[in-house]
């Protein structure tokens, strides 16, 4: 499955300022994209995190804003991307790659992306086509639209994380896509956990920052 690349569109930022966390917007032919970024002076890695069918930088149980503060310390920037049009795969990995092409210019040389629920294709899709990207991470992901799971390995990392008691996505999908996926791979399920992993926020925001860290920093 092939995506239209934008081209064009570099982060600015609404407010002007120098503010660790700004809203920003990147421009490019098809709309202006939006979210909150976490800026880490001089990063050359960066995670892209997003949510699921209906859009919003929160993520699974809010863990999003303080993922990307987790990072920020570390030295790694992070964007939490908000969709021009949510639910829409194509439209949704094209705003994805907008991002990771305005990040590259702003020095970022490795990313990892982060997907919620539907979020979950759009990351697969996003990662399969950038090859700045270095690993791909997964909440609750649905499996239409995965197609390119497999084309992820073995130079991107897969991380699939999922609640077993998932009444909205089964975390059967997350085993079906660790099993379509190569290596490096790993799948973690969390023990009567919900779609969004409310039970183990803690231990997924854990889980989540020392991925990307070992990924963006201890083998960069």
């Amino acid at each position: 499955m092939r995506w239209a690349r934008p081209r064009g569109g570099d982060l600015l930022g609404t407010g002007g300022d120098r503010c660790p966390t700004v809203e920003v917007e990147i421009r490019t032919p098809r709309g202006a994209v939006r979210g909150m970024l976490h800026a880490a002076d001089g990063a050359r890695g960066a995670a892209v995190l997003v949510s699921g069918a209906g859009g919003g930088v929160v993520g699974p149980s809010g863990v999003y804003a303080e993922l990307s503060e987790r990072l920020r310390a570390d030295g790694v920037t992070a964007l939490r991307l908000d969709y021009r049009k949510p639910n829409d795969l194509p439209e949704c990995v094209y705003d994805v790659l907008a991002s990771l092409d305005a990040l590259g210019r702003a020095g970022v040389e490795r990313a990892v992306l982060v997907g919620w629920s539907f979020g979950g294709a759009v990351v697969i899709s996003a990662g399969a086509t950038s090859e700045r990207v270095v690993g791909v991470a997964t909440v609750a992901s649905q499996t239409y639209g995965t197609e390119d799971v497999g084309g992820l390995s073995p130079e991107k990392a897969l991380l699939l994380i999922h609640g077993t008691a998932d009444r909205t996505l089964p975390a059967e999908l997350s085993r079906h896509l660790y099993a379509r996926a190569g290596e490096p791979k790993e799948l973690v399920l969390y023990p009567g956990d919900g779609h969004g992993v409310e039970r183990h926020r803690s231990q997924m925001l854990v889980r989540l920052h020392g991925w990307s860290r070992q990924l963006l920093l201890d083998d960069a």
